[in-house]
């Protein structure tokens, strides 16, 4: 059997830059046990995969080492490949996925992602994430992931996290947020149990991340960094329950798996 793959360095300009994704369009759905062993084989944050349907396309996302609700990333990755590869005509792209319906539409260069925004609860500061992160946060929220938030961007780029004490928290993962100089907020997140030590641009930690800043700072259109070695550049909007993350994504390998 031969597999067409795509690697897309998504939230980035140029090659090397954002969050390589690896996207493999499919006829039907494979044995999920296949899904995952290529996803482990590429290694990296995401493997995409997706099929036709009525609606548009149906979508799952794979780490290394297990499926995923959501991922922003590799939804960019796979709308790039869909749009620009695929040479799909329509404006938006309907993703049925594990979280719902989610929207890509085209706008000029940049393509904008419709997604679910979270609802955070505060919660305490638990000593693992303390010491995990080697700092004790100002304050702690949680949705899917831990939302730590420090004093200024120069702490969140120093910390270097205890990748096996964050590995034993119950949530998918944690992200650490402040103030941005030049940005509104900038952002890291780690999710070692699922295979990943640190992403370099996360999109559905944002759908995190938004809402509380917009909370914070009264405004709905917010500017983003993730301050990973790699980084990236992401454009958020709040509407109601729902975010809009912005950003770009260029092709930097075309493969076919074979097995």
């Amino acid at each position: 059997m031969k597999i067409k793959q795509y690697q897309v360095d998504a939230f980035a300009t140029k090659a090397f830059e954002g969050n390589p994704a690896a996207v493999c369009p499919l006829e039907n759905w494979l044995d999920d046990s296949l899904l995952q062993a290529i996803a482990e084989e590429n290694n990296l944050s995401e493997t995409a995969f997706f099929v036709p349907s009525a609606k548009g396309f149906k979508l799952r996302w794979f780490t290394p080492v297990k499926e995923v609700d959501l991922c922003g990333h590799a939804t960019l990755a796979t709308a790039h490949v869909i749009f620009d590869i695929l040479g799909y005509a329509n404006q938006v792209i309907i993703f049925e996925t594990r979280s719902g319906e989610l929207f890509v539409r085209r706008n000029g260069k940049l393509l904008e992602m419709d997604f679910p925004a979270s609802r955070l609860k505060p919660c305490k500061i638990s000593d693992i994430l303390a010491q995990g992160l080697g700092q004790r946060p100002i304050e702690v929220w949680a949705a899917e992931d831990y939302l730590a938030v420090f004093d200024s961007e120069a702490t969140i780029r120093a910390i270097t996290p205890n990748q096996a004490l964050l590995g034993q928290l119950d949530l998918r993962g944690v992200i650490i947020t402040a103030l941005g100089e030049d940005v509104d907020f900038v952002s890291r997140f780690f999710a070692p149990k699922f295979g990943i030590p640190e992403d370099p641009v996360t999109g559905s930690a944002h759908c995190e991340l938004a809402p509380y800043w917009a909370n914070k700072l009264g405004k709905n259109i917010l500017s983003a960094k993730q301050v990973s070695k790699r980084g990236g550049n992401i454009a958020c909007e709040v509407k109601g329950d729902r975010v809009i993350l912005s950003g770009c994504a260029v092709i930097f390998m075309e493969a076919e798996i074979t097995f």
